[in-house]
Formats: C-alpha cells, sequence, structure tokens
C-alpha cells in the first residue's frame, strides 16, 4: 500500500464504528421501502389494464414527468410501483452520500480531528480513500439490499437486481461526487452545498430531459440520476447503462485524490472570502439569523415550486388512481371523503415531514457549532446559554411555520390553477399551519437530545424516519394502534380542517414546549462537549 494511504484501514473501521447506527438505519429504511412499495403496487394496480391506465395518465402529466420521469413500459408492475423511487428517491440517497463523505472528510478536518489523527502513522490521502470506501460500501449495501426487498416483494428477480444496483451506482456517483467538492471548498458547510447544488442540477437537468418528446433528450443523458431512470428496471433491464456512473466514479475518483495533493489540511483550493473588517452583527439573535438565513432561503424555495407541482396535479389524480383498490387506500390515508382533498392532505402531510426535517436540521446547528469550538467564545461574552440556545430554536420553529404557509400558500395556487377553485388556497394554507405543531415536537425533541445527550444528535433522523415509515406504511402494515400514536403528525387534522383540530394542537403544542423545557434543563446542566 502506498504511503500516502497508510491507516486507511484504521479510519474505515473508525468511521464504521461511529455510524454503527447511522448506517444501518440508511440501508435497513431503504430496503423496508422498496419491499413496501412492491406489496402495496400489487394492491394499488392488480391486473394489466389498471396499471396501462395509470401509466399513461402518468406519461401524459407534464408535472409528474418533471418529478418521476416516464415509465417505458406501461404493462409493467415494477415500472409503475417504482416510478417516484427511481429519480426522486435515488436524489435523496445522493444526498445521504454526499453527508456521509463531508462527514468523514472535510467535516473531521474542521473540527480538528484529522490533525490529531494525523500525528500517528497516518498518509495524507486516507481519510479520503476511508470515506470513499464507506460511501462505496453504503450504496452497495443499499442496492443489494433493496434489489433482495424488492424480490421477495414479488417482482422479477432481474428487474429488482437492476433498480438496486442502480441505486447503487448513482450513491457511488455523488459519493465521488462529494469527495472532489470537500477538496474544492474550506469548509464542511460550503462543501455539502456545492454538492447538493451539483445533486440539485443533475435533478433539473433530467427533468428537462424527459419532458421532450420523444423522451429523453441528450440532457438527461448528461444526468447521473437520469442514467438511473434509463437503466429502466422492469421495463427491458438496460444494464450497460450501469457502466455510466461507473466511468464518472473513474474520472472523478484520481481527480479528488490529486486535488488532494495540492492543499493543506484544513485548507481548500477555494479560499472563503474574508469578511468585513468591521462587524455589524449585535448579538446571538443576529448571528443566529445569519448562520441560518441562507439554508432556510433554499427550502424556501424548494418549498415553493414543489407545493406549485403538486397541488397542480390534483385534476389528474382520478385518472392515475382509478381503480377502486387505489382510491380506498388513498381515502384511509387521506382521511377524508373526496379524493381530491384526500390526496391534497396526504401532499401536506409529506410537506409537513419536510419542514420537520428542516427543524431538525436547524437545531442540530447548536450540535454543529458547540463541537467547533464557537459556543466555548460565545459563551465567554456576555451571551448567557439559554438566550444562545434559544436563538437558533426560535428560528426553527419560526422557520418551520413560515415554511409551511409558503407549502399552503403554494399548493392551494396550483390546486386552484388546475380546479379553478380560488377557495382552495385558503382551505390548504390551514390545513399545512395544521401540520405546525407536530413539526414542532420533532425540533423540539432534536433540542431535548442536544441538552442531555449532544453526541445523539444524530439519531433524531432516525426518529423522523421512524415516522416517517409508520405514516406511509403503518396501515399497510397492520402496525399497532399505540405504535403508530407515538407519531406526532398521526394527531394533526387533516384536509378539511374544522374546529374540532383545535385541542389536538394545542396538545402536541404542550408536548413540543415541555421537550423544549427539558432540553433546556440538560442545556443548563452539563458541561460542553467537543
Amino acid at each position: 500500500m502506498p504511503e500516502t494511504l497508510a491507516g486507511t484501514g484504521i479510519l474505515i473501521r473508525l468511521g464504521l464504528r461511529r455510524d454503527r447506527w447511522l448506517l444501518p438505519v440508511w440501508i435497513l429504511g431503504f430496503a423496508v421501502v422498496a419491499y413496501s412499495t412492491a406489496l402495496a403496487g400489487a394492491d394499488l394496480y392488480p391486473d394489466v389494464g389498471s396499471r396501462i391506465e395509470a401509466a399513461n395518465a402518468l406519461n401524459a402529466t407534464a408535472s409528474m414527468v418533471a418529478m418521476f420521469g416516464r415509465i417505458y413500459d406501461p404493462a409493467s408492475l415494477g415500472a409503475l410501483s417504482l416510478i417516484k423511487y427511481t429519480a426522486f428517491m435515488t436524489a435523496i440517497l445522493a444526498v445521504l452520500m454526499v453527508i456521509l463523505i463531508i462527514r468523514h472528510t472535510r467535516a473531521d478536518e474542521e473540527s480538528g480531528r484529522l490533525e490529531l489523527l494525523g500525528g500517528g502513522r497516518l498518509g495524507r490521502d486516507a481519510a479520503l480513500a476511508a470515506a470513499l470506501g464507506i460511501g462505496f460500501g453504503a450504496s452497495l449495501g443499499v442496492g443489494l439490499l433493496s434489489a433482495a426487498a424488492l424480490a421477495a416483494g414479488g417482482l422479477p428477480a432481474a428487474g429488482s437486481l437492476a433498480f438496486g444496483l442502480g441505486w447503487a451506482a448513482t450513491g457511488m456517483a455523488f459519493s465521488a461526487v462529494a469527495g472532489v467538492a470537500a477538496q474544492l471548498t474550506a469548509s464542511a458547510r460550503a462543501a455539502t452545498g456545492l454538492s447538493v447544488g451539483v445533486i440539485a442540477v443533475t435533478y433539473g437537468l433530467r427533468a428537462v430531459g424527459d419532458l421532450a418528446e420523444p423522451g429523453p433528450s441528450v440532457l438527461s443523458w448528461l444526468s447521473p440520476i437520469g442514467w438511473n431512470q434509463q437503466i429502466r428496471a422492469f421495463a427491458g433491464d438496460r444494464w450497460w447503462v450501469l457502466a455510466l456512473p461507473v466511468a464518472l466514479c473513474v474520472l472523478l475518483i484520481p481527480a479528488a485524490f490529486a486535488l488532494r495533493a495540492r492543499r493543506d489540511l484544513g485548507a481548500g483550493l477555494r479560499d472563503e472570502r474574508p469578511g468585513p473588517a468591521v462587524g455589524s452583527l449585535t448579538g446571538v439573535w443576529a448571528l443566529a439569523v445569519r448562520l441560518q438565513y441562507r439554508v432556510w432561503l433554499a427550502w424556501a424555495v424548494a418549498f415553493i415550486v414543489f407545493g406549485v407541482v403538486v397541488g397542480s396535479l390534483v385534476s389528474n389524480v382520478e385518472q392515475m388512481l382509478s381503480s377502486p383498490n387505489a382510491q380506498d387506500l388513498i381515502k384511509l390515508i387521506g382521511g377524508a371523503a373526496a379524493l381530491r382533498d384526500a390526496f391534497l392532505a396526504a401532499e401536506i402531510s409529506i410537506m409537513g415531514l419536510l419542514a420537520a426535517a428542516y427543524g431538525v436540521a436547524a437545531v442540530n446547528h447548536l450540535r454543529s457549532e458547540e463541537s467547533a469550538g464557537h459556543t466555548e467564545a460565545l459563551l465567554g461574552t456576555a451571551a448567557t446559554r439559554p438566550r444562545w440556545a434559544s436563538s437558533h430554536y426560535a428560528f426553527a420553529l419560526a422557520g418551520v411555520a413560515v415554511l409551511m404557509v409558503l407549502a399552503g400558500v403554494s399548493i392551494g395556487v396550483g390546486a386552484a390553477a388546475a380546479l379553478q377553485d380560488p377557495e382552495l388556497v385558503g382551505r390548504s394554507t390551514v390545513a399545512s399551519l395544521a401540520q405546525v405543531p407536530a413539526a414542532w415536537v420533532l425540533a423540539s425533541v432534536a433540542l431535548a437530545v442536544f441538552g442531555w445527550l449532544p453526541r445523539l444528535a444524530g439519531a433524531v433522523w432516525g426518529v423522523l424516519l421512524a415516522f416517517v415509515a409508520l405514516g406511509e406504511f403503518g396501515v399497510l402494515w397492520n402496525a399497532p394502534g399505540w405504535l403508530m400514536d407515538l407519531s406526532p403528525f398521526r394527531h394533526s387534522p387533516l384536509l378539511p380542517v374544522d374546529g374540532d383540530a383545535v385541542p389536538a394542537l394545542v396538545a402536541l403544542t404542550a408536548v413540543a414546549a415541555g421537550l423544549a423545557a427539558l432540553g433546556y434543563l440538560g442545556w443548563r446542566r452539563r458541561d460542553l462537549a467537543a
């Protein structure tokens, strides 16, 4: 082994130990989603006629094609059932791989952990090699276990393997993208932003390329997410397309190591711009806004775009889900009498989960600031512990609330334009606001964990994932009622919202306040953690 890679094996073992809870949750989560989708698809589309009708309706809806892509074999149960996961879930997997790679490279440099480890016999490329090894292994784990889950769910084995390998190859490709981004920037936040920006651009290229007639156009072939769709699992299984993400890895990995050789530890090839000579921040509240608002703006833009697209789909719901089983299931999930209301209620619930994810990320910023040593410096000034924590916690709560307002308005505008019913704007906004207390509960869980067990801050994502799984598949799994009731979103009123919803919203707000008080109590009592 070259001297520059000395210690790679040790770093891989160390990384796997640090991620001993995170990686199994991610891998099993994808496999469970795949298995549940395979089972649900057979119930929703029991015959070829219902599949062809639904697939043709989806392919004829431009907004659906932009979001999820085309179905290339309308008669295929696997192609129809997994259409949402071929592009959308692949983008989520790519984001997770970016987080994983940045966590083990740039973030460890930023925290000084790699400098400390470098005191031993550790090659300069060992950290990057170990991170890529963990990322590739996790991607393969997701792909192979999901392929087995799809086959166990009754889908053809060859298509299941093609679909799973598509996920794996795309995860590996974006691991390599993150490896390059980690060399270009001087902070973990900038590296993550650059990598996620690449994911967004590639998703957009795929969307525009798939909309071309006859699709896909060359733009789809410029996107790794588009490549995953062109594998066409369950619709021809074009194995040769898997060579494209592998070729991208072959190009990017040597480039990442070459860039690593041209910079110092802790520095990036692209230096950060120095700030003004005289600062203008007036306190911890202004600092929290300065640190958080850019990320919030990105979420806000995504909520507006996603909301308008989702709202505009409501006029096609009856065509896409025309089988009796599908309509019955949608009504069960939404709990409303009208299928269109049930569809909007289900989509608003998903937006509520996404807003909760933002809230958790915003609160976990407290842990990042503490790990980086910034909190220690701030608390040496007149800032108090409760005031500093409140500045980020309040931003998270307000951010969640405004995001849901944007979601409600944008969904309502999209639906109103599609159905020529302006009343939907107000109804969707009220229904979206009803999701806010449940999202606040998740943000407060993050604050409670930060207050007492800061090293387990990442475990809150597992809690959110569990709530997502219960909400999406609890009914299909016949999960006991008490288990499903653990999710705060189970108690959020759905569209249409009436006065009977007030007690549930008050109770959820009280739970959020109680968890926040618990978090503040722990934060005041514990020492700063490295």
